[in-house]
């Protein structure tokens, strides 16, 4: 049996959304993606606060907090890019703003005009790093944490696949 990769879940935003939300690191951390658009430019996700997910305090651990926030950014520019671009995290920081007592949620909304910019820098085969942000927000609408992801992005060297061996990740329709 071939266990499926996250490329090939990832054709259909609604596959990804479920097999996310039922992946140990998620679901053990209380996180759970609420949404997903189909042309992939929103996503929102929940984390709820659990017994497995309360640091010393009785907060919303720190680790979880990041983890509800890691994939998207990246996820998002990769599949709306289009070909010939390798995506990439390489960066990210956190700053906790306020303890994190109820379910917190962050949206992530990724602009044709992010997309035009890094297509544009990224043109004559320059390496390009953008960073992307995101709030953490309690049920009260209060910020919980700021998070920021930097993304990697270049055009694909001729010849080369952008993910190695794996199975490519075909562009956005």
């Amino acid at each position: 049996m071939r266990v499926p990769t996250w490329q090939s879940l990832g054709r259909d935003h609604r596959v990804l959304r479920r097999g996310m939300n039922l992946w140990p690191p998620f679901a053990a951390a209380g996180i759970r993606i609420e949404e997903i658009t189909p042309d992939w430019r929103y996503v929102r996700v929940a984390l709820r606060k659990g017994v497995f997910n309360r640091n010393y305090v009785g907060t919303h651990f720190g680790g979880s907090l990041f983890a509800m926030t890691d994939p998207f950014w990246m996820i998002m520019v990769m599949r709306n890019i289009g070909g010939g671009h390798v995506v990439w995290d390489k960066a990210g920081e956190i700053e906790f703003v306020a303890p994190g007592r109820t379910t917190v949620r962050a949206e992530f909304r990724l602009t044709e005009e992010a997309l035009d910019e890094l297509r544009e820098a990224a043109a004559d085969g320059s390496k390009v790093l953008r960073w992307f942000e995101t709030e953490a927000l309690a049920a009260d609408g209060s910020v919980v944490a700021r998070v920021r992801k930097q993304l990697y992005v270049r055009r694909t060297r001729e010849g080369a696949d952008p993910l190695g061996d794996r199975e490519a990740v075909d562009p956005a329709p």
